[in-house]
């Protein structure tokens, strides 16, 4: 009986009442049909375990209303998992059609929760929930359809059909666990328990019976990490990296909420000697006294209760306290006076060297040997359930804070179709979370998985201490190593090579030589944002969009005063180090406030409420699946007397353009069709020429001795 086989019996004999887990798919095999048949069994289990979470709502208002204010509601979440398999394929050119246009550019984009502060007051008209049931139904059929057809080989690799596939299974996992969190946070009376995710019963509800946590030395040695397995993983898994970690001592449990009672009665939230600067400032803000799912008064111990995903439950003492990065952190810092140890949070190469003490990893497991992978309850247990080695919990129960802001491995390389997946991370404000929780399955089981998020956030996450002389030295401000960033950047911000003015500069000057009214402008097509912020000087209002969340990213790092460092090649392995301050091209935040940065797609574009007084799209036609649709919706979006200026050097690509959706540089009944007279032909009912068309230099730098030279035309239009 092979691997796969032996889980599914294992999966029958299921007897905790949960969804039965799914062990990781193996990318290997010697049956490509038999891989099909998994890929497939993997795909429904996923998708039915997540509907299966939205049982535990018992009012609409649960769908609708947010339950923090930095995300989305989970009406989005339930409509997202769904967009995403279309969203990529489609990106990934592996079907031309999508299933609901509206859907899909409504729920492309989620949140993650880069401020506390930073609240997202948007309104959208959501769909029913009936609506999105009906197209969930559709996509799944949809992607369904697809694994029965596309072509598969063994191993499965980046560039599979099947990656696309493995991918949007696998974010649908992150997402069963980040929406249980938000279920976690809504009002109770607006959910109900569900036999199908029962909480666990086992605790202890006093205080002094929970059994007292202790240190162990752990042995020193050389931490590997790097994605080797096979199995599907994302972006930062892969790459190396090796670390000698010198000898230290771990608490044997994860802290409980017992131990974690004896900061809160110690005033440690009263304290500000205990937090640093960014917990000083959450803590202000949150005005918190004690861990967010306590309810009650810490006052009044005996009465606490402890909020679960579905009910509240007499405080379980000998549960792992769960709390933000920023609260275990001032536990330690609190701790370490009261013992006169350098008490801290784990490194991750610290954690590495503790989950050794399992044995295999989930794809290997008949039985989990902790609380993990769905394997026995729908909540945490009592940190003295599962030993694994000398220590409770290494893995399992809830997920474990270390102080290692996350970045890429050497070797690091984006997906080209998730290419912000990891990397608006890499922002040293991103702490690393490891060993997974409860709820935590797929990729995010595996001892290779590394995620990470802002230090104020909640999950299932809580913590177990060090003490350690290792200190964190990761700048919050890395350089972008990212070739076409790199690239951009340099092109939008960096000098003049050979005497050619900046491209976005010398286009908005022509613009505002066009328009009389300046109150919004639309720059489609932004990469990094230049003329976005050139705009900006002189229009009231500015949205910069891009197909890519990575160049999005930089522009809103931009916006808010920072400075961006990248470098660029210059010969071989050799590299210069610049840095991009929107200081040094007289342009302020002031400026900047007036922009909206968003990630969106041309070709579906959603319908905006107010008109645009100027729209650019540079160099953006020729890189369309579809820009016969761009020229059609972008016309309804710009007001009468408003103007289109379109750049591009037409270099049609059937890599990007199917070769029937050219608008020029073919020959249409044996003459020959120029893309101008396209335009020409394609814009004149709404539109006239204002001005002869003009070709526009610049020029993009590969290395120090390679740079490109190249001529856009620019045609200018306004709307009738």
């Amino acid at each position: 009986m092979g691997r796969w086989e032996h889980y599914v019996t294992a999966q029958q004999q299921h007897q905790s009442g949960l969804p039965a887990p799914t062990r990781t798919l193996l990318l290997d095999g010697s049956d490509p049909e038999q891989k099909r048949q998994q890929l497939l069994a993997y795909f429904r289990q996923t998708w039915e375990l997540y509907e299966r979470l939205f049982d535990c709502l018992s009012d609409e208002r649960a769908y609708y209303n947010k339950a923090i204010p930095l995300r989305h509601p989970l009406i989005f979440y339930f409509g997202h998992t769904a967009t995403f398999y279309i969203n990529k394929l489609m990106a990934g050119r592996l079907i031309d059609a999508r299933v609901d246009d509206r859907i899909e550019a409504m729920m492309a984009i989620g949140v993650d929760e880069m401020s506390w502060d930073d609240l997202d007051n948007s309104h959208y008209s959501w769909p029913s929930v009936s609506e999105l049931r009906d197209y969930r139904g559709k996509v799944r059929s949809r992607v369904e359809q697809f694994i029965a057809e596309m072509p598969l080989s063994l191993p499965i690799g980046w560039d599979s059909p099947a990656w696309v596939i493995l991918m949007g299974i696998e974010h649908e996992r992150i997402h069963l666990e980040t929406s249980s969190v938000l279920i976690r946070q809504l009002p109770i009376e607006w959910v109900k328990p569900q036999p199908h995710w029962p909480a666990c019963t086992e605790a202890r509800h006093d205080r002094l019976a929970v059994p007292e946590n202790s240190l162990i030395a752990v042995a020193g040695g050389r931490v590997t990490q790097g994605k080797t397995d096979q199995t599907y993983g994302w972006d930062n898994e892969y790459g190396t990296q090796v670390s000698e970690v010198k000898p230290f001592r771990a608490s044997k449990m994860l802290v409980s909420n017992a131990e974690f009672f004896t900061f809160v009665a110690a005033g440690g939230y009263q304290q500000s000697r205990w937090w640093d600067e960014e917990g000083e400032g959450w803590r202000a803000f949150s005005k918190a006294t004690m861990p967010t799912f306590w309810i009650g008064s810490a006052g009044q111990p005996d009465s606490l209760r402890l909020r679960l995903m579905t009910e509240e439950v007499p405080m379980p003492w000998d549960w792992p306290a769960e709390v933000n990065q920023l609260e275990a952190a001032a536990f330690c810092r609190w701790k370490a006076e009261e013992t006169g140890k350098s008490i801290q949070l784990p490194a991750e190469s610290e954690w590495m060297l503790l989950r050794e003490q399992v044995a295999g990893d989930q794809p290997d497991w008949d039985t989990a040997p902790g609380n993990i992978n769905l394997a026995y309850w729908a909540s945490s247990c009592p940190v003295d359930r599962f030993s694994q080695g000398d220590f409770f919990d290494p893995i399992g129960n809830v997920w474990q804070w270390t102080t290692t802001p996350i970045n890429g491995f050497e070797g690091f390389r984006v997906h080209p179709l998730y290419d912000d997946f990891s990397t608006p991370t890499f922002d040293g404000k991103h702490a690393l979370i490891k060993g997974g929780s409860w709820i935590s399955t797929g990729n995010e089981a595996l001892k290779s998985a590394r995620y990470a998020f802002r230090r104020h956030f909640f999950q299932h996450a809580g913590f177990r201490y060090v003490v350690s002389s290792h200190q964190e030295t990761m700048a919050q401000n890395p350089y972008e190593t990212d070739t076409m960033v790199s690239q951009y950047l340099d092109f939008q911000y960096g000098p003049e090579y050979f005497g050619v003015a900046n491209y976005a500069r010398t286009l908005v000057e022509i613009a505002c030589g066009l328009t009389d009214k300046r109150q919004r402008a639309l720059d489609l097509g932004c990469a990094t944002g230049r003329a976005s912020f050139e705009l900006a000087r002189h229009f009231e209002q500015v949205v910069g969009m891009d197909y890519s969340a990575r160049f999005i990213d930089v522009a809103l790092q931009l916006t808010g005063g920072e400075d961006f460092r990248y470098v660029t090649q210059e010969e071989g392995d050799l590299v210069e180090y610049r840095q991009v301050r929107l200081k040094d091209f007289g342009l302020d935040t002031q400026q900047a406030s007036r922009i909206q940065f968003v990630q969106g797609d041309a070709c579906n574009l959603k319908p905006q409420p107010e008109h645009y007084d100027l729209v650019l799209a540079s160099n953006l036609i020729d890189r369309l699946r579809q820009p016969k649709r761009f020229l059609q919706d972008i016309s309804g979006m710009i007001r009468s007397g408003g103007v289109l200026m379109l750049s591009s050097p037409y270099t049609w690509l059937e890599e990007y353009t199917p070769k029937e959706n050219w608008l020029g540089g073919v020959r249409e009944n044996g003459e020959a069709l120029t893309t101008y007279q396209a335009l020409q032909r394609l814009l004149a009912a709404d539109f006239e020429e204002i001005a002869p068309a003009q070709d526009i230099p610049f020029v993009i730098r590969e290395t120090a001795r390679k740079y490109q030279h190249t001529l856009a035309q620019l045609t200018l239009w306004r709307k009738r």
